[in-house]
């Protein structure tokens, strides 16, 4: 089975169920595209399961090597999965790694992997505003910047 999938029109899908349904033989997935909304993916169930499988293993084992403290090879390999995670301040990369850990063991039990992708754009953001010396500076200039930490609010009486 291949790895790759194939963009399909979503109308041969309909035309045609059981002959576009068979193409999955030959590829992963089938990439379904709409016109007037977002592409759709037809895959096997037996892959999904496997890839959940898969993401439930790695977000394990993140969480086993941060847990067990070898954050300095995860520092180190970092740059080879987010090469944009170079322009992130130290701690900020620690507490990526942190916030990635716990988002990816949640999205594994859950079977979504939509929260991981939000944060990974998230982080992205930020290593792209740090990568850029006059955004940074822009946007932690007082009095339009950064105002500095929250106080936390008021206990309602």
């Amino acid at each position: 089975m291949a790895t790759a999938y194939e963009d399909v029109p979503f109308s041969e899908l309909l035309h045609h169920p059981a002959a576009t349904a068979r193409r999955l033989d030959a590829v992963r997935a089938l990439r379904l595209r709409r016109r007037d909304a977002g592409d759709l993916a037809l895959i096997r169930a037996d892959q999904l399961e496997r890839d959940a499988t898969v993401i439930d293993f790695t977000a394990r084992l993140l969480a086993g090597l941060v847990s067990t403290g070898n954050l300095a090879i995860l520092r180190e390999l970092l740059p080879d999965a987010l090469p944009w995670s170079v322009f992130l301040p130290d701690e900020d990369v620690e507490t990526m790694l942190a916030e990635l850990t716990d988002t990816a063991r949640g999205a594994a039990a859950l079977e979504n992997l939509a929260p991981i992708a939000l944060l990974l754009t998230q982080w992205r953001h930020s290593a792209e505003v740090y990568a850029d010396p006059t955004l940074h500076a822009a946007l932690t200039r007082e009095p339009d910047g950064d105002l500095g930490p929250v106080a936390a609010p008021q206990a309602a009486e």
